[in-house]
């Protein structure tokens, strides 16, 4: 099969586990166990992990197992590190040794107590605010030698445009949610003030003055005073106009 054949079916790979998958997480499950079968060719263990940095803060969507999970952890919690230099700096970082490499000398030491001696960052190539990379540790010394990294950075490559539609799909989503509780909290304050105009007799801006009032009073959110205030009375929560 020549090359041009190779990627166009690798392509292909991408965009049936970007379909297949219901959010970013099932697409990189599937991304990483793709990934492991290709790197899995030595008895030194490998692990693998995928970190995404949205709305100013990073964390691991998903790993190979538990293992890579506890050292990304590490990794957040020292000053800096590979992946996320990696991501901020839009460029692969290897790390051939972490007893030798002095750049990030608290996550190594943290990282060479959990087993690590070599770690690979690759970023992916997304646009806008998110950035995320590949995370592989090794338990070998000088293990991603050119031609190893050559080939994970075409298999980030080629997922990057997978993943950057499945971020846009997850923004999506989340604007989705966002506007359906704006407009269920609106419809809720505004049958809770219905309620006291009817029953005091007075304006609408006079209601809501009134519904405010208690919510200063008891400390709770003003939809959750007017919430009460209509279960009381239709006994259960309001239904709204916003259908999915």
């Amino acid at each position: 099969m020549s090359a041009p054949e190779q990627t166009r079916d690798a392509m292909t790979s991408m965009e049936r586990l970007l379909l297949e998958s219901e959010d970013i997480a099932g697409f990189l499950e599937e991304f990483i166990e793709h990934l492991a079968q290709r790197l899995s060719t030595g008895d030194e263990p490998v692990w693998c992990g995928v970190s995404l940095r949205r709305q100013r803060r990073s964390t691991t969507v998903v790993t190979s197992g538990p293992h890579a999970l506890e050292i990304d952890a590490l990794q957040y919690a020292s000053p800096d590190g590979p992946c996320l230099t990696a991501m901020r700096e839009q460029t692969v970082i290897r790390v051939g040794d972490v007893r030798e490499d002095g750049r990030w000398p608290q996550f190594h030491s943290a990282a060479d107590q959990q087993g690590v001696r070599s770690v690979l960052a690759v970023p992916f190539a997304l646009r806008g605010e998110a950035q995320a990379a590949l995370n592989i540790y090794s338990s070998s010394p000088h293990d991603f030698d050119p031609r190893k990294i050559e080939v994970i950075q075409l298999e980030v490559d080629r997922a990057s445009s997978g993943l950057l539609l499945a971020i846009r799909l997850a923004d999506g989503r989340d604007a989705e949610e966002d506007l359906r509780a704006s407009m269920q909290s609106r419809t809720t304050i505004d049958l809770a003030t219905g309620i006291i105009m009817a029953q005091n007799r007075c304006t609408q801006q006079e209601a809501l003055e009134i519904l405010t009032a208690a919510s200063n009073h008891r400390n709770e959110k003003l939809r959750d005073v007017a919430l009460a205030l209509v279960v009381s009375l239709n006994g259960g929560p309001p239904t709204h106009g916003f259908v999915r």
